[in-house]
């Protein structure tokens, strides 16, 4: 080789190394165990990064994150009998951190029901008093259990079990909960001490280690750890904005819950920590999903024609699923300066598209025949309407029954498979993936529910769900051309 081709030669690799070196630089690893993140909102200098998440009711999310509180009512005045209720005694003057209220005279004492809607009133006394609930608790399912005594400022008392506190709850401060394990129709002795005048006769209490919920799997079983911190908490990303653009129209940092009062999650949660980990840039996933819903009908793509022989007065719910979702998502990209935290007026890229559905197109034989080509043209349709003609697309297959599948579903599974095939759609090839989900089905014993059209509301199902099509879609993202 003669010295100007050594030197083009080198140049080249130069060139070359330089080029994977920007490559590599332009992501993140994504590891096995993901990071919880630093705290730190993404890139601003740099196009929003958006995905949109659509599908049926297992998009939406139905898996529980706890075992949740319900009203209890199963008191007894007594360790042995049948005599339900409580006695409630009232003593006089504020509320002392030294008194021994076990020893002080009561002003008034009664026997209550208790913990259902706090119909029997407690006793009153004139001026200054310290309500004191006596009695026993028993639960008919053994487990680990947390006790919220009390409603809105008759939350601030002190719960013991057995003379131990499980409960305080102080003006001004946080409760403070200690999961305590109870055995199934045995008695615990109890005192629920109350700190201001205010008092009621309701009760809460909730199972902390239901199989199958997100803090069973997470805070008891230590699974994904990236969920939560030193101290137990919940962490946020705040490089990753979740947004619901079909049902509460909310969203914020990706977080649990991922919206206020929102008790069950989707695969979102997992999907958002790796494109979060993955890109630098701020990441926004936008979910536009509804329980219920085919896609031979309510998200039946305009390049799949209409169905034949439908009554002039339904024809505007067939299709009604599909343009919602791109309204949604054109209305979410409109006001993205008001739902991004930070936002900078960088701009945005539409960067992939998720699909998790299949559910009610399994009920009907012609909707299963048509499922393959209706998918391909959803996706069509959508790299199309958002102008983006190699759009990533990532698809979970249904899983329900794991291995065990029934033929319908089977079709619709197979169905999806075919999809991300290249052999069967070399149209589609390396820009569409397919997971196969049906390894995490969780069985009833293991989960918080028999909802077997709800993946039993198993938790960790929806998480490898996320975790599946995240990582699918950096796959696709790593096999795209880079500039």
């Amino acid at each position: 080789m003669t010295r100007p081709a050594r030197i083009g030669a080198m140049f080249l690799l130069a060139a070359a190394v330089m080029a994977c070196m920007l490559v590599a630089a332009s992501a993140r690893d994504v590891p096995a165990v993901l990071p919880a993140g630093d705290g730190k909102a993404g890139n601003a200098s740099k196009p929003v990064k958006v995905y949109i998440l659509a599908g049926q009711s297992n998009m939406v999310g139905m898996g529980e994150i706890s075992g949740g509180n319900s009203r209890h009512s199963l008191f007894f005045t007594a360790a042995e009998g049948d005599a339900g209720g409580v006695v409630v005694s009232v003593y006089a003057g504020a509320y002392s951190p030294t008194a021994d209220y076990d020893k002080l005279p009561a002003k008034a004492t009664k026997t209550i029901s208790y913990g259902g809607l706090g119909q029997d009133p407690l006793p009153k006394i004139e001026g200054e008093s310290t309500t004191v609930i006596r009695g026993f608790i028993a639960v008919k399912t053994s487990g680990a259990y947390a006790f919220s005594p009390g409603y809105q400022d008759s939350k601030h008392n002190v719960m013991e079990l057995e003379g131990r506190e499980v409960y305080r709850k102080e003006p001004g401060k946080d409760a403070v909960q200690t999961p305590t394990k109870l055995t199934a129709d045995k008695r615990y002795a109890f005192k629920v001490t109350f700190l201001t005048k205010a008092a009621s006769g309701l009760f809460w209490l909730g199972r902390t280690d239901v199989p199958g919920t997100l803090e069973t799997l997470v805070k008891q079983e230590k699974k994904f750890p990236h969920l939560v911190d030193d101290q137990g908490k919940w962490t946020v990303r705040n490089d990753v904005c979740f947004y619901e653009a079909r049902i509460s129209f909310k969203g914020g940092p990706l977080t649990v819950p991922l919206r206020e009062r929102k008790t069950t999650i989707g695969p979102e949660l997992q999907f958002g920590h790796i494109m979060g980990c993955y890109h630098d840039e701020q990441v926004l996933l936008i979910k536009t999903a509804m329980g219920n819903r085919a896609l031979a009908w309510d998200f039946r793509p305009p390049s799949s024609g209409k169905l034949p022989d439908v009554k002039e007065e339904l024809k505007k719910w067939e299709g009604l699923e599909y343009r919602l979702m791109v309204e949604g998502v054109r209305k979410t990209l409109a006001d993205i300066a008001k739902i991004v935290p930070g936002y900078k007026g960088q701009g945005y890229e539409i960067a992939g598209f998720a699909w998790f559905q299949g559910h009610k197109d399994g009920g009907n034989k012609e909707w299963i025949a048509e499922y393959e080509r209706n998918l391909v043209n959803l996706i069509q349709d959508v790299r199309a309407e958002f102008k983006v003609p190699r759009l990533p697309v990532v698809i979970a297959t249904v899983g329900f029954d794991g291995k065990e599948m029934g033929e319908n579903y089977l079709q619709i599974r197979q169905a999806q498979m075919n999809v991300g095939d290249p052999a069967k759609h070399p149209e589609l090839a390396g820009t569409v993936l397919t997971v196969d989900t049906r390894d995490f089905w969780r069985s009833v014993e293991e989960s918080p529910s028999g909802q077997g059209y709800h993946y039993n509301r198993n938790a960790e199902t929806y998480m490898l769900v996320g975790d599946a099509l995240g990582r699918g879609m950096v796959k696709l993202l790593e096999q795209k051309p880079q500039k």
